[in-house]
């Protein structure tokens, strides 16, 4: 089992920057990649960007190309998204997940991810 929390999440401005952070616990070793999802209300759950917690790989949604950096720190067991230049499409509640499982090099779909945090919510106004 891997446990996942949330942290950073909160209400900001167009333009602004955030910065995300999961905290993994249990058994990390056997995961594959770590991966960031955003649930906007009334929308499905979609990804927003994936890394390879061996070698740091990553991959992003067309969407936030260019304006997001995921990271991670395997000594600490963490994981990070920076968001940068937000957009009110934007908000919503950000989840980490963690695969443990290849499914595929770059998994960007939902059920490539075992493990769920509960979410943090990120609110950007115009």
């Amino acid at each position: 089992q891997v446990q996942l929390v949330e942290s950073g999440g909160g209400l900001v401005q167009a333009g602004d920057s955030l910065r995300l952070s999961c905290a993994a616990s249990g058994r990390t070793s056997t995961t594959y990649a770590m991966g960031w999802f955003r649930q906007a209300p009334g929308k499905e759950r979609e990804f927003v960007a994936g890394i390879r917690w061996s070698g740091g790989s990553t991959w992003y949604a067309n969407s936030v190309k260019g304006r997001f950096t995921i990271s991670r720190d395997n000594a600490k067991n963490m994981a990070y998204l920076q968001m940068n230049s937000l957009k009110p499409e934007d908000t919503a509640v950000y989840y980490c997940a963690a695969a443990n499982r290849v499914y595929s090099d770059y998994p960007d779909r939902r059920r490539e991810y075992k493990y769920w945090g509960q979410g943090t919510h990120v609110t950007v106004s115009s």
